[in-house]
């Protein structure tokens, strides 16, 4: 997934608003052969009724797949 112009969220699709917290996640492909990183935006806070934001979800999913692969 490229992404060049954070507006969304990669976790939620949801656009991100001016003034609105976020966490930017710098993304290298292999693939791209040493070509510049991409970068993924997420929701810094969580929404109304949410224990996490977006970013804690994303990081929750990275961890339970590692726990998986080992």
């Amino acid at each position: 997934m490229v992404v060049c112009c954070v507006n969304h969220c990669a976790y939620c699709r949801a656009p991100i608003a001016s003034g609105e917290r976020w966490v930017r996640e710098k993304v290298y492909d292999p693939a791209l052969n040493g070509r510049d990183p991409s970068y993924r935006g997420y929701h810094a806070e969580p929404f109304a009724g949410q224990e996490a934001s977006c970013w804690e979800k994303h990081q929750m999913e990275i961890e339970r797949t590692n726990a998986y692969a080992a």
